[in-house]
């Protein structure tokens, strides 16, 4: 999970991306990076931590152009700690390519080994973003031929994307002295939207991971872009799309509606905000048919994510709805911080109870998802010190058992807290008196009545149906060892990356 923007304007682009980012900023945590066009030269600065950590004043200043792309960074390949993956990547050959991926290679490993052997291109670190970098780059070599660049062989070179790479794959790219290029992989996995702003020099452009970047910067949002498909915006504001894959399909991560979008944003023509109160309302059947209503005092939301199911469930339930805990906004989010300890050390800091809410009461814990039950586990025993009688958790989400490998940090069995087990184990696990999980189909009848459109999903992590049909038990198993390698270390203060690059036109 990534947050990627990318801006073509008629002004000078470095603060709308920043601020895009900041609208992004759920996305990931670990890096942020912008790299502008400022006629054929690309100027970068990127660094780990949040947005508002790596960048200052003179960074910005370094950073010219009317057009540029932008990145917030949770890895899911390459290494957390090296401030060499944040992204954006740069190649220089052919015409100079900036690129920022949110997503997963599936195949990435065998694409780098054929960039090495085959297409003769060097792999600087073990990030997927740079392999798919390199490949968009060697497919525009193929399709011009030495030839000037045109939208027909932009495209050309994505459906060569296409045929070449597996897993998921949103890209915001930028080809030096040409424009911006913007692509989604033909199941639709991870999302992308682009939206349009309309000034007295011209029309503005923006793509996004969600519609909340485009709302938040006074950009309408005009339609998610479609599986497969590219579009690209020249230097001049002009706008070409086209369906660049065969036999494309709609397959968005349900996940995104879980939990990793933000609740304003629209995907696929889904409201987030609007799935999450469906999921609360097919919650509480789930509830009303395992616990006797009347022995349950009130229903609290584990925050932020499930809130609205929550407030839903209550409504539905007739139950008092209550605010038991309170967060501290200035910690990360606990999932998706690397490693169990720090996780677990971390809910205390990130949630304080309201001690009267829980005193001698019977109350319904309402969370988005279980993923790996330190989070959950924590926050029982927390409800049980501040002096609840009884403690039932319900998971607007069904039991997460599978391995996750488009995009989202929980790719290993072992850390799954629902993976072999069942929901009495999980339940003792966790230390509650009840639990409750939403059930697979309503959780997809959650997201299709607000769109009746959409009638497929990744939904992997829940089904272990893998849509790209390449991931197989010995797949997972690699994965699986290379977690649990120990990650090289930096050698030094290596925290942050400027770069003003002149491309080499082929």
């Amino acid at each position: 999970m990534c947050g990627i923007v990318g801006v073509v304007a008629t002004s000078p682009v470095n603060q709308l991306l920043y601020d895009a980012l900041q609208l992004l900023q759920h996305r990931g945590q670990d890096a942020a990076g912008i790299a502008t066009a400022n006629g054929n030269a690309f100027h970068m600065f990127k660094g780990n931590g949040l947005a508002r950590d790596v960048f200052r004043t003179r960074n910005m200043r370094s950073l010219p152009g009317n057009s540029g792309i932008a990145q917030v960074r949770y890895p899911t390949q390459g290494s957390a700690s090296n401030s060499e993956e944040a992204q954006p990547f740069y190649v220089n050959a052919p015409f100079g390519i900036t690129l920022a991926h949110n997503g997963n290679l599936t195949n990435w490993e065998q694409l780098k080994d054929e960039m090495f052997r085959i297409d003769r291109r060097h792999i600087n670190t073990n990030s997927d973003s740079e392999v798919l970098l390199n490949v968009l780059a060697h497919e525009l070599q193929l399709a011009t031929e030495r030839l000037s660049l045109d939208p027909d062989a932009i495209f050309r070179a994505v459906s060569g994307v296409h045929r070449r790479v597996r897993g998921s794959y949103a890209v915001v790219a930028q080809i030096a002295g040409y424009g911006l290029l913007a692509f989604r992989d033909p199941f639709g996995i991870r999302p992308l939207c682009f939206g349009v702003h309309e000034t007295d020099q011209g029309t503005e452009y923006m793509v996004a991971s969600e519609s909340v970047a485009l709302d938040g910067l006074g950009f309408r949002l005009v339609r998610d872009v479609a599986p497969g498909e590219a579009i690209f915006v020249d230097l001049d504001g002009r706008f070409f799309s086209r369906q660049c894959a065969q036999n494309p399909s709609l397959n968005p991560c349900i996940f995104e509606y879980v939990y990793l979008a933000r609740p304003d944003s629209v995907m696929d023509g889904v409201s987030v905000y609007g799935a999450r109160l469906r999921l609360g309302e097919y919650l509480a059947d789930q509830v009303a048919a395992r616990v006797p209503t009347g022995s349950i005092d009130v229903v609290m939301p584990i925050p932020d994510s499930s809130r609205p199911a929550a407030m839903q469930l209550a409504t539905k339930l007739g139950m008092s709805y209550r605010e038991g805990f309170i967060k501290n906004r200035y910690i990360g989010r606990t999932f998706i911080m690397p490693g169990q300890a720090v996780r677990a050390r971390s809910v205390r800091q990130k949630l304080n109870t309201v001690g009267v809410e829980f005193k001698g009461r019977s109350v319904l814990l309402v969370d988005d998802s279980i993923v790996r039950g330190t989070t959950i586990r924590e926050i029982v025993q927390m409800a049980r010190d501040a002096g609840a009688r009884r403690v039932i958790v319900a998971s607007a989400a069904p039991p997460v058992r599978y391995p996750n490998v488009y995009g989202i940090d929980m790719p290993t069995r072992a850390e799954l807290i629902a993976a072999g087990r069942t929901e009495e184990e999980v339940r003792l696990e966790i230390g509650a008196d009840a639990l409750i999980y939403q059930r697979i189909e309503d959780l997809k009848r959650a997201v299709t009545d607000c769109n009746p459109r959409l009638t497929y999903f990744d939904a992997s992590c829940f089904d272990g149906r893998y849509i790209t049909g390449d991931v197989t038990p010995e797949y997972l198993d690699r994965v699986e060892a290379a977690r649990t390698r120990p990650a090289p270390q930096e050698e030094g203060p290596r925290n942050q990356l400027s770069l003003a690059i002149e491309p080499v036109d082929v």
